[in-house]
């Protein structure tokens, strides 16, 4: 079993039932996650190759996939989740060499000022209701020469989805994500030197509206605020298959868009 620090942190904005969601899913994330993995060697690739001697913080490590590939790259890792669950599989994954493993909140971080080379987050800081916070935050515990690689999804994320569970009900079934100008909004309220941003639109292919579904299940990103509680009725998921099909393209597949906000931010 390993030895993971906890800090209590923040109920509000459904935290406690955003971990809950993931650690759920824990065990069976990485057979759901290749649109994650795919959006992590992105963000890798603007890091370099050797990283011995730097001290790295992962936040919203999940199960390590990427923590893995820091640690090979000779980094030392502080794996940072809300889910107790997740940083158990991380855990599984990269054993104990030149790694720490902390349940602890993006938005309040335990840790002193000044203490790290890089903070690399990547599809977590969506889950935060104001990102001002987790980035200032993180400008905080970094080295004054230290640098952020992120990777965030955008408002449009998902549409297709969205648009079709609108032809079935008024519930919210897709979680809202925040706008560009948000994002420059909460990066002017830091103090970062330089940023630089990539934006780009990656597209998942389905054989079916479920089998998404099946997948943003499978990863914990169930929880949406706004949901209509209980079980989804099988004829309202049929309703949402059959909305679904205005997207399928001629090779008969669906696709789910996810634009995608990748950032290198110096302090």
């Amino acid at each position: 079993m390993v030895e993971v620090t906890s800090h209590e942190f923040s109920v509000q904005s459904d935290k406690v039932a955003i971990a809950q969601a993931f650690s759920k899913a824990a065990a069976r994330y990485d057979q759901h996650a290749a649109f994650q993995r795919d959006v992590g060697l992105r963000l890798l690739d603007k890091l370099p190759e050797q990283l011995n001697g730097w001290r790295i913080l992962d936040l919203g490590c999940g199960t390590g996939y990427c923590s893995q590939i820091l640690q090979s790259r000779g980094a030392t890792v502080v794996c940072v989740d809300l889910s107790l669950a997740m940083l158990q599989q991380a855990y599984q994954r990269c054993g104990t060499a030149r790694m720490a493993y902390l349940q602890a909140d993006g938005e309040v971080l335990p840790f002193a000022s000044s203490v790290f080379d890089v903070v690399f987050s990547s599809l977590a800081l969506q889950w935060c209701e104001n990102l001002a916070t987790p980035l200032q935050e993180i400008y905080r515990v970094l080295k004054p020469t230290g640098r952020v690689c992120l990777s965030t999804l955008l408002e449009g994320s998902l549409v297709e989805l969205q648009q079709s569970w609108l032809k079935v009900d008024s519930y919210q079934h897709v979680n809202r994500f925040t706008s560009l100008n948000q994002i420059k909004i909460a990066l002017a309220q830091a103090d970062y030197q330089q940023i630089h941003l990539d934006l780009s639109a990656i597209t998942v292919w389905y054989e079916s509206a479920v089998s998404l579904m099946r997948d943003l299940k499978g990863i914990g990103a169930n929880h949406v605020p706004g949901r209509a509680q209980g079980l989804t009725r099988r004829h309202t998921l049929a309703q949402v298959e059959q909305a679904y099909q205005l997207f399928r393209n001629h090779q008969g597949l669906l696709p789910a868009t996810y634009q995608v906000c990748l950032g290198v931010l110096h302090r």
